[in-house]
């Protein structure tokens, strides 16, 4: 019996320390640790289609913070709303050697509305927990499940959601009654699925993932699916809010978008449509009378945000916008559509993805719903298509920024969906030209006019500081040129809203000690307002692709008036780099008593080699060396 007991008791500790040490950090294979702040030691996600509106979410996640990159990773943020609720929540924390230092559960989130700080209506709601660990690593465990009341947008699984993320062991299984059939697409994916059919039918789809290393965090990164992984559920047949739907092709979802979110909202009052026959009375170019709704539509609503059950995908109808003067993306788009068609101008209704970073595109061989995050209008002038954002009440008719240039989206047409391409805003497109007249005195101080031109996605550079106080809009100013001791004397300006936009700006200007002086020598930078001011960092054994997100011209022509007495000591300063991704040259000449100073810089957009990071930061650094390079004036 003694024997007996010790064998239990033995047993007993076996386990107990085996449970303990599971979570030892110093247990993670030395392999997953380079360019990590995390990493997921275990991950099991399971999906269950038990009906049309009854989908369980169970998630068990286990992650290891190393350093303070990995905090973020700890976070749990969950999301809930009418059609999502959150259902028993738990968690441990356990501290470097394993051993549980702490535990939570639901009541230990804090609660925070999904307000984006312009939505009337949002019933979206978020419950997060972050964990105050004072040591790293320490890891944290919580296991929760989420009830959704409807199939149309089901959730990705992606294994290593960013750069930086080690995977031990990630699972995802997607399981589903025999009548309910899905789409999937695996992106980056080192494995396929597995497909196993059980009793009364069942399938279920199963990834895994083992022994990831982590992704480092690289600059001019492309894409994120161009290198992270997922795998992303699209269903056959759907329901949401008890709207029924189903898809298998983008031509599908456009259309069900068409049929059951839009159809029969495009009606605006008898006295709204007479009002529109008479403003575009006498306009014969379609175009030009889309430009004149198109403004008066701005005129007369403001953008308001409505993230409401199925209202987050239907927009309002066009009468209630017509008659409240206000509405979302969906709903400005629709009444816009509305007013256009009482002159019998067809507009196609748009999903997007809008970033200003990144240029996502849909995915052209797989139809989702939750591909996009905003909507703008396609006008499908014959030769000439014209795309409009209809949630700014300032940008110009035609004009969409850098915000949804250069994508493919899905059109919603009465004849089914397509997939089409915004247009692109080319690097000679996005155009920033300066002309300045400076006089330098004896003693290092400015003075002067200039007059700054921005175009293409460039058009906007200064709407910030147009919206703000003539206080504002100075400290604004100042901060923005590199310019010593900057005195702002006037600043005005002026926008073209025509179908090609160009925002002014017109400056008159002093500097105190803009350049130094000493021995008869003035010494100070010729590159009044076009500076690089820093260089990428250096970047070893790279693994991405170079990304240049929208290309850009810079072109600044200075002519400084020379104090009487002085000339130019230095050589004439002269630099000219051409490369694939882009140029710069610069140059300075000197005529009578005027040095006049020319500067072209150009980086053009697009996926490159990783091995062009290098040459990328090369040519930084030229381009930062040439702007920082002194000329010197002699006194006679």
């Amino acid at each position: 019996m003694k024997f007996k007991a010790l064998v239990i008791y033995l047993t007993l500790i076996t386990i107990s320390a085996s449970a303990q040490n599971q979570f030892d950090a110093g247990t993670i294979s030395k392999d997953l640790l380079p360019y990590a702040g995390a990493v997921v030691r275990n991950e099991e996600v399971n999906v269950t289609v038990n009906d049309l509106d009854n989908v369980t979410y169970h998630v068990k996640r286990v992650v290891t913070v190393l350093n303070k990159n990995g905090d973020k990773d700890a976070t749990i943020v969950l999301w809930h709303n009418k059609e999502t609720s959150i259902k028993d929540v738990k968690g441990l924390i356990y501290n470097s050697a394993g051993v549980q230092t702490a535990k939570f559960a639901e009541k230990d989130f804090k609660d925070q509305y999904g307000d984006d700080g312009f939505s009337l209506f949002n019933d979206v709601q978020i419950r997060y927990y972050e964990p105050a660990e004072p040591e790293y690593p320490y890891t944290i465990m919580c296991e929760y499940e989420l009830k959704f009341k409807q199939t149309m947008s089901l959730p990705d699984w992606e294994p290593n959601p960013e750069t930086g993320v080690a995977i031990e062991k990630s699972s995802y299984n997607f399981t589903c009654k025999p009548d309910f059939n899905i789409r999937y697409k695996e992106i980056n994916m080192p494995s396929a699925v597995t497909i196993t059919t059980g009793k009364d039918g069942i399938k279920t789809y199963s990834w895994q993932v083992n022994n990831m290393k982590a992704i480092k965090n690289e600059p001019y990164k492309p894409v994120e699916q161009n290198y992270l992984s997922m795998v992303k559920i699209a269903p056959e047949k759907f329901e949401y809010d008890g709207v029924t739907g189903s898809f298998h092709n983008w031509n599908d979802l456009g259309k069900w978008v068409y049929d059951k979110l839009l159809a029969g909202r495009q009606t605006v009052s008898p006295g709204t449509a007479d009002y529109i026959k008479q403003l575009t009375a006498g306009i014969n170019d379609p175009k030009l009378k889309a430009k004149k709704i198109y403004e008066y539509m701005q005129d007369r609503t403001r953008y308001v945000s409505i993230q409401v059950g199925i209202g987050g995908f239907q927009p309002f109808p066009a009468a209630e916008v017509d008659d409240s003067k206000y509405g979302d993306c969906k709903a400005l788009v629709n009444y816009t559509q509305a007013l256009l068609k009482v002159v019998d101008i067809d507009s196609w209704y748009c999903q997007v993805e809008a970033d200003h970073e990144q240029k996502i595109n849909y995915l052209t061989d797989f139809a989702s719903m939750d591909q996009g995050n905003h909507i703008i209008l396609c006008i499908p002038f014959k030769n000439d298509t014209t795309w409009c954002d209809c949630t700014s009440q300032e940008i110009p008719f035609g004009y969409i920024g850098d915000f949804t240039d250069d994508r493919i989206l899905l059109a919603c047409t009465p004849a089914g969906g397509k997939l089409m391409h915004t247009p692109k805003y080319t690097v000679d497109d996005n155009l920033v030209s300066r002309k300045a007249d400076v006089a330098l005195d004896a003693n290092g101080a400015i003075s002067g006019t200039m007059n700054t031109n921005f175009k293409g996605v460039e058009y906007e550079n200064r709407d910030y500081i147009i919206s703000e106080s003539p206080t504002e809009r100075i400290k604004e100013i100042q901060s923005r040129y590199p310019i010593n001791n900057l005195k702002i004397e006037k600043l005005d300006y002026t926008q073209d809203k025509s179908l090609k936009p160009v925002t002014t700006e017109h400056l008159q200007f002093s500097a105190f000690e803009y350049g130094s002086a000493s021995d008869n020598k003035i010494y100070f930078l010729p590159g009044l307002a076009s500076r690089v001011n820093s260089v990428p960092r250096q970047v070893r054994n790279r693994v991405t692709d170079t990304y240049i997100n929208e290309g850009i011209t810079i072109e600044d022509d200075i002519t400084y008036t020379l104090p009487a007495g002085y000339h130019v000591e230095s050589e004439a300063l002269n630099v000219s780099l051409d490369k694939p991704f882009g140029s710069f040259k610069v140059t300075t000449r000197v005529d009578g008593n005027k040095l006049i100073y020319h500067r072209k810089f150009k980086l053009i957009d697009g996926n490159y080699s990783k091995d062009t990071y290098q040459d990328l930061v090369d040519f930084y650094q030229d381009v930062y060396d040439a702007d920082n390079e002194n000329l010197t004036l002699v006194k006679n």
